[in-house]
């Protein structure tokens, strides 16, 4: 079970990630300054950290610098509200493994947090999802029912990725709002019942079966 340091002061993020993580399967831990932060990377005990660039006591860069240092081979995703050129690059340039920016999807997050555990020639993620005539190509972007290609939004196309790569699985509607939304979802909305609905015009009534009482599958 792999073990994720998150270092983060703002404790709305850090607990989405946090249980984000928790019910993929990982074990996090949350660390809410940047010295606090430090400490817990340099003890190699972790197998990655989410990083914060604007940390009271010590900044997200200072950070980098020593991890790259003394613990080189802990990958680093650094996610921040900074998104100019020059921050991105100093990231990078500074030892971190990925870079994002706020706000967030918790799908991508994950993904990128599973790429960066994988082992040096594991295979990757497929790029296509398929359930019954229903196909995503993830490289293009692109939906598929049989031959036809069918116009999905952004968000329409990030609900299917997330129900086909758990094809079988029961996923509750807040599993859905905080991979597919983000941190900032508003737990209350209907929103995923209204996006189901749009993805059962486009591409099939059969494609998403509804589990009373406990979410969504896709068989």
């Amino acid at each position: 079970m792999n073990r994720i340091l998150i270092v983060e002061d703002e404790d709305r993020i850090a607990s989405f990630v946090a249980k984000g993580l928790k019910a993929e399967g990982f074990t996090p831990t949350v660390a809410r300054d940047g010295i606090t932060g430090l400490d817990y990377a340099l003890t190699g005990e972790f197998d990655l950290m989410v990083l914060d660039i604007g940390l009271p006591g010590l900044d997200g860069f200072r950070i980098l610098e020593r991890v790259s240092a003394d613990r080189p081979a802990l990958p680093v995703i650094v996610l921040t509200a900074r998104d100019s050129v020059t921050d991105t690059v100093a990231a990078l340039e500074g030892g971190a493994a990925d870079y994002m920016s706020k706000p967030f999807r918790f799908g991508e997050l994950l993904a990128r947090v599973r790429l960066r555990l994988r082992s040096p020639g594991e295979a990757a993620p497929d790029d296509e999802l398929t359930a019954g005539d229903v196909r995503l190509d993830l490289r293009r972007r692109r939906a598929y029912v049989g031959e036809r290609e069918v116009d999905l939004s952004a968000r329409e196309l990030a609900l299917a990725e997330v129900l086909l790569r758990n094809r079988g699985l029961v996923l509750s509607r807040e599993q859905l709002l905080s991979q597919v939304w983000g941190y900032d979802f508003d737990p209350g909305s209907n929103v995923v019942d209204v996006y189901v609905g749009y993805l059962r015009k486009k591409l099939g009534a059969d494609l998403v079966t509804t589990v009373r009482g406990l979410g969504y599958r896709v068989d």
